[in-house]
Parts: structure tokens; sequence; C-alpha cells
């Protein structure tokens, strides 16, 4: 809801991260000099330009609040009874009673003909009264066109009589780290207050959502701010304030953006169908760390390993494998594996694009048409997986696993099912890489250094292979019980 701002533990050196739009009882502004070398001589200029075009946003909202205090249960006419039914006012004491949350947050005019106004979503999340106040005192109820939680962006619409005051996009793409920027905002409930700083990171990722590409900021963001416009020194919005670290809840210097560059993207959809309608490609996704770069011939860690490929998506089509790793997209390279999803999602359903992806040591072009995400559906990002060999009566041990053939007693024993093939894995040596890397008893090797394994001595030959051309790492493809695939490097012990 809005107006409770969430906070996530992050170590000992950064305690919080709160949304920006909350009021709260002292304001921290961040004091900005003319005389620092390179920086404007003054900001008066720009900021009397644009405030009118940023709004302060209220809400308010029913919410249930139950009593804490309940009526004793005292004896029938006793004197207590009565005293205690004077306390609770002769209401009845259990039961919920509704209250009336308000919270404030900032906005800005992007269209001043037909009155659309951006937000943050967690500005108006759960609102029942959205209310936009302006400059010159005017109040106008607004209606929701839409929202998207996942990005953290809200369209808005107010009826008018006459044009609004609008400012338009810029492009955050060609901003540097070290380039001016000012904030404008409704910070603790105080209105028009303009804050400037420089960009001081770009591309951040805080684990808030699966888009994350945040512009960081020192310009002063405090509860308020959020949903307001961070502008450029043309003054084109570059980025909508949402996200604030703090141990305190004000301002430190730490302030994130959303990007123009996504920002725009979603509030067009959000303006025409009310809704996001993000491209999909059916694929599940893993990091390339260095061990697994290293084992499959990389000389650097980069793009996206495909873990695993929905039967009826677009990747399958088109002929993408698991194991495949994607490095370009559209005609983009892939630094990491955060990047797909983004380019994927805010590419147009329908649209055919190429990609390069690496498989078995050569780049191959594909082209793949791009479906509609389900919110179901979506890509699916698979968390990181992170001895010399010698036989048994019935069981091989290669790099620290036991391995059998898969018979039906291992598939009761370890519930695997009818689909998956390979080599079983019955036991993982305590201390050694695979158990570091999470890889269980019952897991089955589908694959090893991308080549197919059906029996345990399939196994010993790719990993002699992989020692004979002096590889610290193995590549396997595990199955579990159900047939979900990842990818684990697992080091060869000298």
């Amino acid at each position: 809801m809005a107006g409770v701002f969430p906070r996530l533990e992050l170590g000992r050196s950064i305690k919080a991260i709160v949304f920006a739009s909350v009021l709260g009882f002292t304001a921290v502004a961040s004091s900005f000099s003319g005389a620092q070398a390179g920086g404007p001589e003054s900001l008066a200029d720009l900021a009397e330009e644009l405030g009118d075009a940023v709004v302060n946003i209220s809400t308010a909202q029913k919410v249930v609040a139950k009593r804490s205090l309940q009526l004793p249960d005292v004896p029938e006419g006793s004197p207590f009874q009565e005293f205690f039914e004077e306390f609770f006012n002769g209401q009845e004491p259990q039961g919920d009673s509704p209250q009336r949350v308000q919270s404030l947050g900032s906005g800005f005019v992007i269209d001043g003909e037909k009155g659309i106004i951006v937000t943050n979503n967690h500005v108006i999340e759960d609102a029942d009264e959205i209310t936009v106040n302006f400059n010159d005192g005017r109040k106008l109820s607004a209606k929701l066109l839409g929202s998207d939680e996942k990005t953290d962006l809200a369209v808005l619409k107010v009826e008018l009589g006459a044009p609004l005051e609008a400012v338009k996009f810029g492009s955050s793409e060609v901003l540097r780290v070290g380039d001016w920027v000012m904030a404008i905002g409704n910070p603790f409930g105080l209105g028009g207050t303009v804050t400037a700083g420089i960009v001081s990171a770009r591309n951040r990722d805080i684990n808030s959502g699966p888009y994350d590409n945040f512009i960081q900021t020192d310009a002063a963001i405090n509860r308020g701010n959020s949903g307001g416009p961070l502008f450029n020194m043309d003054g084109e919005v570059v980025g909508i304030n949402t996200v604030i670290f703090s141990p305190s809840g004000g301002s430190i210097g730490i302030g994130f953006a959303i990007p123009a560059e996504t920002a725009t993207r979603v509030i067009a959809q959000l303006r025409e169908f009310g809704e996001t309608r993000r491209g999909w490609l059916g694929v599940r996704i893993q990091h390339v760390t260095e061990e697994i770069a290293e084992s499959l011939g990389m000389k650097s860690a980069s793009g996206a390993l495909i873990a695993g490929v929905s039967d009826d998506g677009p990747a399958k089509n088109a002929g993408i494998m698991p194991g495949d790793v994607v490095l370009t997209f559209d005609g983009r390279g892939v630094p990491e594996m955060r990047d797909l999803p983004r380019m994927v999602a805010t590419t147009t359903i329908g649209s055919t694009v190429p990609l390069t992806v690496l498989r078995r040591g050569e780049e191959i072009p594909i082209e793949v048409t791009l479906g509609r995400l389900d919110e179901v559906a979506e890509v699916e990002k698979v968390e990181d997986e992170q001895e010399t060999v010698k036989n048994t009566a019935d069981e091989t041990v290669v790099l620290g696993l036991s391995l059998a053939k898969i018979d039906e007693a291992r598939r009761e024993r370890f519930a695997l099912s009818d689909e998956i093939e390979g080599v079983v894995i019955t036991r993982v040596a305590q201390g050694s890489s695979a158990e570091g890397k999470r890889v269980r008893a019952g897991d089955v090797i589908v694959e090893v250094a991308q080549e197919p394994v059906a029996t345990p001595k399939d196994v010993v030959n790719m990993v002699e292979r992989l020692e004979a051309d002096n590889r610290r790492s193995a590549l396997l493809l595990l199955s579990n019980g159900s047939g979900e695939l990842r990818f684990v490097a697992v080091r060869i012990e000298d």
C-alpha cells in the first residue's frame, strides 16, 4: 500500500532500501554550490521553467484495523462491568474498524493537452482516491489508466479545461557518470522542492525486480520524492525517482531512478492498453560464471546460459537449445544474464529478431519470432549452483560423484520421471566441488561438456577428455526428478 515502505536488509554497510513516497517530519536537502568546478552557475531558470509540470500526488485508502484491547470477561452486574463499558464507549470491543490512510508522492505531466501524468506504482497502489495537487493550488481527481508493478510505473489522467504545463523525456542512454542532474518533488509533503547532484552510476541492479537497470544519483531524494522527475541540464526527464538506500529513512546521497529508456516504452503501453505487453522468448537462463566460461572455452564470462527451453515457446521453434550461450540479441551484446530478460521484454511482440549463440565453441546465428509474455510463463532466472576416477562393483566415482545407470529400482528410489535419461548420481562426496555447488543424490547427469551421456563410462570418458585439454572444470547439465534442468561447473581435481 502507498505510504508504507518495505525495508530490505543489505548487510552491515547498507541497512535498508526505502521507497521514497511517505510523509516524514524533517526534510534533508542537498546543498548545491555554483562555485563547484564544472557545475552550472545556477539552476534557478531551469527550476522555474519546469516547476509547474511537477505535481504532488495524494492518495486515500480505507483499511481495516483490529482493535487491540478487548472487553474483559467480568461477572454480569459487577461494578467492573459498568466501568469497562464506559471505557469502551459502549462499542462492541471485538471486530474490525475501518480507518482512512493517506500518503503523498510526486509525479509529472507528460501530455498537457490530454492531462497525462506519470508517477510510481507504489505511490498509488491500492488507493481508493487519487488527487493531483498543482503548483497553482488546483486539486484534481485522477483516474488510473494503468500500472506496472515490475517497473514501478503508473499512468494517471486528469480532466481539465485548459492545457497543463508538460515536460519531455530525454535519452538516458547518453548519460555519463558525473553528469549533473536535478530532481523536483514532494519530499516529506513539503512540495516543490528542488535538489541537484550528479549521476553516480548507471545500470544498477538492486534486486528489486526482473528488469533492474537504475540510474544512481546523489541528488537528495527523500520520502515523498517517489514518482518525481530527474532532469538533465537541458530540462529533459532522464529518470523517474523511485528508491533510496537509507539506514534512517532520510537521504544519504544514494538514490535510484528508473531510466527514461525503460520508462517510455512501459508508459506508451500503459496509455494504449492499460497494461504492459512484453516480449517472450521461452527460456530458463543462468549466469555464465568464470568456471562455466572456462569449461566452455570462452575467453570471458558474459552472455546468458540457456538452462531450459519451453516446449511451446519461441526459442524451441527457433532451434535454441539448452547449453547455448546467448551472446547477442537484436544486434546488441548481452554482457550479463540480467540484460537478456530486459532486452526481450522491451522488444515488440511478434517481431523476428536475430541473435547469436555459442554452441560447442561455434557462434551460430539464429532468428526468433517473439511471443507475448504471460506473467506466469516469464523468463525464469535459475540461481547459479555454485577426485580421481575409481570403480566399485556397481558404481563409478568421478568428480566426487558416485554414478550409476538408471534402472527401474533407481528411478523409483529417486522419484525420477519416465522421460529423464542420463546417469543418476547416487552419492556426493563430502567436501567435494560438486557438494559446494549443491549437487545432490538423485540428480541426473544429462550432458557433460554439452555432450549427451548414457552410462557412467560416458561421464568418465568426457572428464578424461577435458583433463587432456587442460580444462579445470567440467560443465554438467543436471536434471532433477521432475525434469527441470540446470548447468553446474564442477572442478576437476588434480
